[in-house]
């Protein structure tokens, strides 16, 4: 059990790590520059040769990844039986595929959209970075401090 005045170790994965937790998911968040702001989209997605897919209807979402400028997508999640969390970042462009290439896309073949509606453009988000972080998730009593004990830390 930790107190308070031990320090939280956090693992920073390796590339493959990072792959081997995508792929365990299929629900991650989309953040895009989205007219003059960064915008964030659900998505359910399917990993295909280290790259993210993932199919959207016309619209914010698929305008603002075609814009050209770079995309970021992050999945994370909880262990409830060892208590670990881990979080994926990939950094990367966007691109829509043609309907032939998705279509023989095994990943492409098995994304079934989640919300009714067409959902008929695929995209491809090509990495540039990837980068995790894997860590044990505090007991609130570790990381719950009143303002007065932050005052007095802060003095010492």
């Amino acid at each position: 059990m930790q107190n308070k005045s031990s320090r939280p170790t956090t693992e920073v994965l390796e590339t493959h790590q990072c792959w081997k937790m995508l792929h365990g998911v299929s629900l991650g968040r989309l953040a895009a520059w989205v007219d003059d702001h960064p915008e964030l989209f659900p998505i359910n997605f399917r990993i295909d040769q280290e790259t993210i897919i993932f199919r959207t209807g016309p619209g914010t979402k698929l305008s603002a990844v075609l814009q050209g400028a770079p995309v970021a997508f992050e999945v994370d999640s909880v262990d409830s039986s060892t208590n670990v969390a881990w979080s994926v970042v990939v950094k990367g462009q966007a691109a829509e595929l043609e309907q032939a290439q998705a279509l023989s896309t095994e990943a492409a073949q098995h994304l079934l959209p989640w919300e009714a509606g067409a959902k008929d453009h695929f995209v491809r988000i090509t990495p540039t970075e990837v980068t995790g972080r894997r860590f044990t998730v505090a007991h609130p009593h570790i990381w719950d401090i009143t303002l007065d004990d932050a005052t007095r830390a802060g003095l010492e």
